[in-house]
């Protein structure tokens, strides 16, 4: 099994191989192409994000910049939103709902590094998959690590750093966040 193959799979992998420093250089040139296109130019913006990212809807909108490593373990749904400096680190897949707001300065991290030194110092990482359901709303400033997945309906405060699963129907807030109450959507 190839680095790549162990990346994909959430296992322990060296991120500094010929391949993956290719397509890491690779996306970020395309990122450096997206965040030069005039704003105004939408067409163009939204055919580069789509050829980029793993999966889009047809209506999204993401403001530059925006910087990921991959690219293709991305996928956004219907009614995509995303403000200013959204930052996805995608050597393990995040997948975003339908009707996904996302407020500037925000960043999704699914690599991971090992705790134990000698390991980490080797250069090596995992990584673990986000999954964001439907009708979710951050605030500015929300960190999200990997092995999260974020329930339905949810809304996510301003300046929050999400370190473990967010049910559905809830609004959290704080670092590490926690439960704030219960959103009734009837």
């Amino acid at each position: 099994m190839d680095e790549k193959e162990k990346m994909l799979k959430g296992q322990i992998y060296d991120p500094n191989t010929e391949i993956l420093i290719k397509e890491r250089q690779n996306c970020k040139t395309l990122c450096q192409e997206y965040n030069n296109i005039p704003c105004q130019n939408m067409e163009e913006r939204n055919a580069l994000l789509t050829r980029l990212l793993g999966q889009t809807g047809k209506n999204f909108l993401v403001e530059q910049p925006f910087l990921c490593d991959y690219g293709y373990n991305i996928k956004i749904g219907e009614n995509f939103y995303a403000n200013h400096n959204l930052i996805i680190l995608d050597p393990g897949s995040v997948e975003f709902g339908e009707n996904v707001f996302i407020g500037p300065n925000c960043a999704f991290y699914t690599p991971l590094h090992p705790l134990d030194f000698k390991t980490r110092n080797q250069g090596l990482e995992y990584s673990k998959p986000i999954k964001v359901g439907n009708n979710v709303w951050f605030g500015g400033n929300v960190t999200v690590i990997g092995g999260i997945t974020i329930g339905n309906n949810s809304v996510i405060g301003a300046g929050s750093v999400v370190t473990k699963d967010i049910p559905e129907n809830v609004v959290v807030a704080g670092n590490p966040a926690k439960i704030i109450k219960s959103i009734n959507n009837d």
